[in-house]
């Protein structure tokens, strides 16, 4: 008697073709005990009626657990659970005795406890999903860059795919971000002057390791992206929050004893304001009386939508005082984890190193995948996609946040990928988001991004990235009456 069809089914969450899931599906079967020797399994034919799929994709992934000594086909009698078939240990874990270790005492130094906030694992699935930074699969260009990713698997790339760079990068990213990209924000640099990063978190990360301490002194934007301000405490530096207005961070407000200066300017984080070029020659003139060091932050750039962005602070510079951090992962997507930094070829050479101490280099298949994408026209295809999908989603949302009376406190005046909202006084946007979460929206509290034991409570960022411009108003409308809600009670 053969195993019951019904105890087969496809997780829909799984990963991989069809083929492999289902050889997944048997040998997890048989691994754990379930199928045991000698029994036979579903005819391909049931199986694919059961499945829902083509006969000839059960027949092949039986073909392959044959091949791998999971299954026997026995003539015409069909499949059967293999003699040679891994056997499932049956012996019971031992019990684990509790640690002896005083973990609170044995770790020097702690990194929970920021400010991040978590993030639902099921946004996809949720109708209104207002969250900032993830990629919108309908807007990438998965064909390309698979193209691309077997190229770089080629025999060419061989060397590429499987040598260790130790602290250098591949040379065709390097090459197309110095004549390609840095360009486009006005910045001239060699080589020896651009490092490839883990992202943008790891090129901040790396900065900080090598310009503070415990004796210098930092300033930050408040509000601010969270994760800056969490690596500084880390650092036990001494932190000041400036507060921004309508033009980003303000250089007189500065303190006289700064170090270093990090800032986002071309789209502050989270309020979106961008830096007039006025207060950036300003900033500059004030790093110069300081002599301070300043690290931009330039991401989104790309995302300039509505006009040509500014120069870069980093262009503006004639001393060498800027370090500027690029990413591709809001661009292509964020699991990429690929960004650059860019600064005087003393200080990439220390951070080089560093890098080195650490991760040795990002892994070079994704680095010449990355080139590939870059150099072959693909991702400017995608940029020029992009804007136009999410200069119709901005529209959409602001659209509909005039016409439920709400308030913008910030948008980034050449594009983006967010709003910087703000609600009546009074208003905890953290419940706000938690009362959302029931009606299928996802909404970013702001507290998170504000330094200080006194936070506001009435701000939050609206991303618009991943929800289709469709969508937006009804979305709109239940924040709009969610919000209702919470004044009347």
């Amino acid at each position: 008697m053969a195993i019951s069809v019904e105890t087969f089914f496809l997780n829909p969450d799984a990963q991989g073709t069809l083929q492999a899931r289902i050889q997944q599906m048997v040998a997890e079967g048989i691994l754990s005990g379930r199928f045991h020797f000698g029994e036979k399994m579903p005819s391909s034919r049931k199986l694919a009626a059961h499945l829902g799929i083509a006969r000839i994709t059960v027949t092949l992934a039986y073909t392959e657990l044959v091949a791998n000594d999971y299954l026997s086909a026995r003539g015409r009698s069909g499949y059967y659970v293999s003699e040679n078939a891994p056997v499932p240990p049956v012996y019971a874990p031992l019990a684990r005795n509790p640690d002896k270790v005083d973990w609170d005492r044995a770790i020097t130094h702690s990194f929970t406890g920021g400010d991040t906030p978590e993030k639902p694992e099921n946004w996809r699935k949720m109708r209104y999903p207002f969250i900032y930074g993830q990629a919108d699969p309908t807007l990438f260009d998965h064909a390309n860059w698979r193209l691309c990713a077997l190229r770089a698997l080629g025999q060419k790339d061989f060397a590429a795919l499987t040598g260790d760079y130790f602290d250098r990068d591949d040379p065709l990213l390097v090459e197309y971000i110095a004549r390609h990209t840095l360009p486009r924000r006005g910045i001239t640099a060699r080589p020896e002057e651009i490092l490839i990063t883990m992202g943008a978190q790891n090129a901040l990360w790396l900065t900080a390791q090598l310009l503070l301490g415990g004796r210098k002194k930092a300033v930050i934007e408040d509000p601010c992206y969270y994760a800056q301000r969490d690596l500084l405490t880390h650092l036990r530096c001494q932190i000041t929050a400036v507060p921004v207005d309508a033009d980003g961070l303000p250089p007189e407000a500065i303190p006289t004893d700064t170090d270093v200066i990090f800032t986002t300017p071309s789209h502050q984080c989270p309020t979106t304001a961008t830096m007039p070029l006025p207060r950036r020659h300003a900033l500059l003139e004030r790093a110069r009386e300081l002599d301070a060091l300043i690290v931009e932050d330039d991401y989104e750039f790309e995302m300039s939508f509505l006009a040509a962005p500014y120069p870069a602070l980093k262009s503006l510079d004639r001393d060498g005082r800027v370090i500027y951090v690029g990413s591709f992962s809001k661009s292509l997507f964020p699991g990429l984890r690929l960004g650059y930094l860019v600064g005087s070829e003393a200080f990439i050479r220390e951070a080089r190193a560093l890098r080195a101490n650490m991760l040795r280099h990002p892994p070079g298949h994704i680095q010449r995948t990355a080139a590939y994408f870059l150099s072959l026209g693909y991702y400017d295809a995608q940029i020029r996609r992009m804007g136009v999908v999410l200069h119709d989603r901005r529209a959409a949302i602001e659209t509909a946040v005039a016409e439920h009376g709400l308030r913008i406190a910030g948008r980034g005046v050449y594009g983006g990928s967010s709003v910087w909202m703000r609600a009546e006084t009074g208003v905890d946007t953290e419940a706000l988001a938690q009362d959302l979460r029931a009606r299928d929206v996802l909404i970013e509290p702001g507290a998170a991004f504000f330094a200080g034991p006194d936070k506001p409570r009435n701000c939050f960022r609206l991303g618009y990235s991943s929800i289709p411009a469709t969508r937006i108003a009804s979305g709109i409308g239940l924040i709009a009456g969610a919000l209702k809600g919470n004044r009347e009670s």
